[in-house]
């Protein structure tokens, strides 16, 4: 028995790094992962790469900015599997659609309005896009991915910080939206996680940097975000709602 068995989960950004880990982790669970990604073609792979090890996966090519690719995303999952049970709002301006970064003086107003439309907006539009099959049901789960940024700040990334940090009062919000259709809603916060496929020695030093300021001292990978997603997105969480959990191996207490 695994933990989401018959349980469908989309997860938006899910072609690259810690989405793709999310999606990896639900088919291995039980669940039928749906991959989210505006790079169709890295959607389409980490589908197949399910599909290939027996499970089960569906992927969409998707733009969370855009309120009728968040539609059309939802339409194709019923249309697949009948029914949505979660979702995982990763997909983010930050690793793979790089950020633009600078003192806050220098952050362009192209690059915040940017950041704020996937960030912030696109959490919003996907829920508005999917949750409406959840409350038919009068059950689900939602996870929105915040980061450890939005707790203890950081240089040259006000608008990636400030945005992350709206995720939590998203999740608040919504929490007691939904409450009354028993659907849940969750903050997940990564800390500084090695996502990208092959990173430069310059990235793996920063993230050596990281590590030494954990309590738990090593580098951060996707799969270590994974069993936390897991428990908000499954039964064990049932009571859970309205909260903000850090996976960061001790960087930041809150």
């Amino acid at each position: 028995m695994g933990l989401l068995d018959g349980k469908v989960v989309i997860v938006t950004g899910g072609g690259h790094g810690i989405g793709k880990a999310y999606c990896l982790g639900i088919a291995r669970e039980g669940g039928s992962a749906v991959v989210g990604d505006i790079d169709g073609r890295a959607a389409e792979g980490v589908a197949k790469a399910i599909q290939d090890s027996g499970g089960k996966a569906l992927a969409t090519t998707l733009d969370v900015s855009n309120f009728a690719s968040c539609q059309e995303m939802a339409q194709k999952t019923l249309d697949a599997y009948g029914k949505i049970d979660g979702l995982i709002n990763n997909a983010a301006v930050f690793m793979s659609v790089p950020a633009e970064k600078g003192s806050w003086q220098d952050i362009t107003e192209e690059a915040w309005d940017r950041m704020f439309a996937v960030n912030v907006k696109g959490l919003w539009l996907a829920s508005r896009a999917i949750v409406p099959a959840m409350q038919r049901h009068k059950q689900g789960s939602v996870v929105n991915i915040s980061s450890n940024m939005a707790f203890n700040g950081g240089l040259t990334m006000m608008h990636y910080v400030t945005s992350k940090a709206a995720v939590v009062g998203f999740s608040r919000a919504l929490a007691r939206e939904l409450g009354p259709d028993n659907i849940r809603v969750n903050t997940l916060a990564p800390g500084a996680t090695m996502s990208e496929e092959k990173a430069t020695e310059a990235a793996v030093k920063n993230y050596e940097r990281s590590a030494s300021t954990r309590i738990l001292k090593r580098i951060e990978q996707p799969e270590d975000l994974v069993g936390t997603a897991l428990y908000l997105l499954s039964d064990l969480s049932a009571f859970v709602t309205g909260q903000t959990i850090l996976v960061n191996g001790g960087a930041v207490l809150h």
